[in-house]
């Protein structure tokens, strides 16, 4: 994923935006990066995302490479399975 590519669908936080505040404000678990415009607070998809984010800047670890359609569609299948539901404002599912 490019750093500019959601992360979070439902609040439209980016890549990015989630690395600088993790960089920034060192937060002492993964949780607390929830304090970056609410990620992974709504359909709870990008939660393990940001878990290897947060991991990635702590200890070094690879977050694993998925293009941002392939992250899109496995967050479609994710909600469409009814494990997730986002909120209002949040960015649709692919079809």
């Amino acid at each position: 994923m490019q750093p500019d590519d959601k992360i979070c669908y439902c609040f439209h936080v980016s890549k990015r935006k989630i690395c600088n505040f993790i960089r920034i404000n060192k937060p002492r678990r993964a949780s607390q990066v929830s304090e970056c415009n609410s990620a992974g607070s709504g359909c709870g998809w990008c939660i393990p995302f940001i878990e290897k984010l947060f991991d990635e800047a702590k200890h070094g670890q690879e977050v694993e490479a998925l293009s941002a359609e392939e992250y899109a569609q496995a967050r479609g299948s994710y909600i469409r399975a009814g494990k997730g539901k986002p909120p209002a404002g949040a960015t649709p599912p692919p079809a």
